[in-house]
C-alpha cells in the first residue's frame, strides 16, 4: 500500500536499519563496514540495470529499493564514525542542496541555458574545483563506460572533435562491431578490456597536456 504521505515508509526503513544495525539486531549488520558493503553495492546497481533492460516492472522495483537499502547503511553506518559523523538526513540534505544549486533554472529564477549539459558542467567544476575536465571520473568504471564518459568530457570541453556524421548505425550494429572486435582480441591473445584502459589513459594525458597548454 502506498502511504499516504510521500516519503514516510523511508523513515520505517531508517528505524529498520537501525534496530539491525544496534545491539540485539543482527550480528551480520552490526559487523558490516563501508568496505566490505562496497561489492553489494556495485552488485545492487548491476541488477537495477539487467531489472530496467530484462526485467518486469516488480523486479525494477525490488531491486532499486536493494540500492536504497545500501545508501541507508552506509549512512548508518557512518553515524557511528567517531571523528566525521554523518547520518541519512545529512545525506538527503546535502542532496536537496545540490540539486537546487545544479538547477538555478527551477530553484533561483534564472534563465535556463541554452546548453542545459553545458551548464550543469560548469556548475560542477565550480563546486568540485576541478583542474581538468577529466577530473572526476571514477577510476573503477569498466573500460568502455569509462571511454565512453572521458569522450565526452573531452567533446564537450572542445579537447576531441566528434566523428564527422556517416552512414547511421544502430545499436544492434554496434553491439556486433564491438563483440567482432572482442572476438579478434581473443584471437591475439589481448585482453580488450586492458587494451581499452591503455588506450584511455592515454588519450587522457594527451588532453591533460592540452589543457595545461592553454592555460
Amino acid at each position: 500500500m502506498t502511504p499516504a504521505v510521500p516519503g514516510s515508509a523511508l523513515l520505517d526503513l531508517v528505524a529498520v536499519m537501525d534496530r539491525l544495525r544496534s545491539p540485539g539486531g543482527c550480528p551480520w549488520d552490526a559487523q558490516q563496514t563501508h568496505t566490505s558493503l562496497l561489492p553489494y553495492l556495485v552488485e545492487e546497481s548491476y541488477e537495477v540495470v539487467d531489472a530496467v533492460e530484462n526485467g518486469t516492472r516488480q523486479d525494477l522495483r525490488e531491486e532499486l529499493g536493494d540500492v536504497l537499502l545500501q545508501v541507508v547503511f552506509h549512512a548508518r553506518v557512518a553515524q557511528e564514525d567517531p571523528q566525521q559523523p554523518f547520518d541519512i538526513d545529512d545525506v538527503a540534505a546535502t542532496l536537496v542542496a545540490k540539486l537546487e544549486r545544479r538547477h538555478p533554472h527551477v530553484f533561483a529564477g534564472q534563465a535556463a541555458a541554452e546548453d542545459l549539459q553545458a551548464g550543469w558542467d560548469a556548475i560542477k567544476a565550480t563546486e568540485k574545483r576541478r583542474a581538468s575536465v577529466l577530473d572526476g571520473i571514477p577510476l573503477q568504471l569498466p573500460a568502455l563506460a569509462r571511454a565512453e564518459k572521458v569522450l565526452g568530457r573531452l567533446q564537450r570541453g572542445g579537447l576531441d572533435d566528434p566523428d564527422e556524421p556517416g552512414e547511421e548505425l544502430t545499436e544492434e550494429q554496434v553491439g556486433a562491431e564491438l563483440l567482432r572486435l572482442v572476438r579478434r582480441a581473443r584471437a591475439a591473445g589481448v585482453d580488450p578490456e586492458a587494451a581499452l584502459r591503455t588506450a584511455t589513459r592515454a588519450l587522457e594525458v594527451q588532453a591533460r597536456r592540452a589543457e595545461g597548454a592553454a592555460r
